[in-house]
């Protein structure tokens, strides 16, 4: 069950400066030579993943100054060839710069965020016909996870359990068709329960089963079972 759009918002708007601020306990020790360093993702990086943090949250916040204005634009300016190629331009850049740009976006997103009112949140943006929210909700996870991909200090286990329930929801597209995946985590809360079929229960802590959907190693143990015998972790689809 979706919840009510009131409380999303409040979830949102709670969590994200808290994000933001572990973000900044990085970049106020950050070095060139992390910078130039691996990130979790493949062929990238920390300098990119810093700067697509930049570029993804200029697009948030533009596509939210716009839809209160009324107007429509491209989630971003240019499209994807000039997102993808101001990644590579930014990624090189020098710790200095890199704590620079990513504390001002993080912060613009933020002021952006503080200037909706309640009716704000449902206008329609360009960005895949989505509301503010869905917009919004597109930081709140790309600052959530990126920030573990950072490999400097903060980790999946410390995302907050509305960080994790909506990372579940929003990625549980992702688990095998044709299975009942049950998500269920081991420290409280109701199990998530995904799709219809022949069921697969997968146990371990909530951060880890959200990090496990967002296609990130859990911090911890998860254990999957199938007719009460171990089986192996669910295969991932796409991003939505």
């Amino acid at each position: 069950m979706t919840r009510p759009v009131g409380s999303q918002v409040a979830a949102l708007v709670a969590d994200v400066p808290v994000l933001r601020i572990r973000l900044e306990g990085v970049l106020d020790v950050l070095t060139d030579a992390d910078v130039a360093g691996p990130s979790a993702l493949d062929g990238w990086t920390r300098g990119h993943v810093l700067a697509h943090l930049v570029g993804v949250g200029s697009a948030v916040a533009r596509q939210i100054e716009h839809a209160r204005a009324g107007r429509y634009v491209d989630f971003y300016d240019g499209g994807p060839a000039r997102r993808d190629a101001e990644i590579e331009a930014r990624a090189t850049s020098s710790a200095l710069v890199h704590a620079r740009d990513v504390r001002a976006t993080a912060l613009r997103v933020e002021a952006a965020l503080a200037s909706l009112g309640p009716g704000d949140w449902s206008h329609v943006t360009r960005h895949r016909g989505w509301p503010v929210l869905g917009v919004a909700h597109t930081w709140w996870r790309e600052l959530g996870i990126h920030l573990t991909d950072l490999r400097l200090g903060p980790t999946s286990d410390e995302w907050s359990p509305m960080l994790c329930a909506h990372l579940v929801t929003y990625l549980s597209s992702r688990l095998p068709v044709g299975t009942q995946t049950i998500l269920a985590p081991v420290d409280g809360g109701p199990p998530w329960v995904v799709g219809s079929g022949p069921q697969v229960a997968v146990r371990g802590s909530a951060t880890d089963l959200a990090a496990l959907v967002a296609g990130r190693a859990p911090c911890g143990l998860l254990v999957a079972e199938r007719d009460g015998a171990s089986t192996d972790l669910p295969e991932l689809g796409p991003w939505p």
